[in-house]
């Protein structure tokens, strides 16, 4: 992976909260932010249960529609 491909990435995870950079003499410190991390959790987690409901609501549905052609 090349240097700017490298800050970009920093860059972006840099805006989005999750790590804080504190410039060091010649050098940039980076330093993870856990704390950010659990509003990603939260928002993965909200994303999976609806997710989770969407497809047994089409897993009930595709089943009834069977039964009914069965019939």
């Amino acid at each position: 992976m090349s240097q700017p491909a490298i800050s970009r990435h920093l860059k972006v995870l840099e805006t989005a909260g999750l790590i804080e950079t504190r410039p060091s003499a010649q050098e940039r410190l980076r330093r993870l932010k856990p704390d950010a991390l659990d509003e990603v959790a939260l928002c993965v987690e909200r994303l999976r249960n609806m997710w989770g409901e969407s497809f047994d609501r089409l897993d009930e549905y595709l089943k009834s529609d069977t039964e009914g052609k069965g019939q």
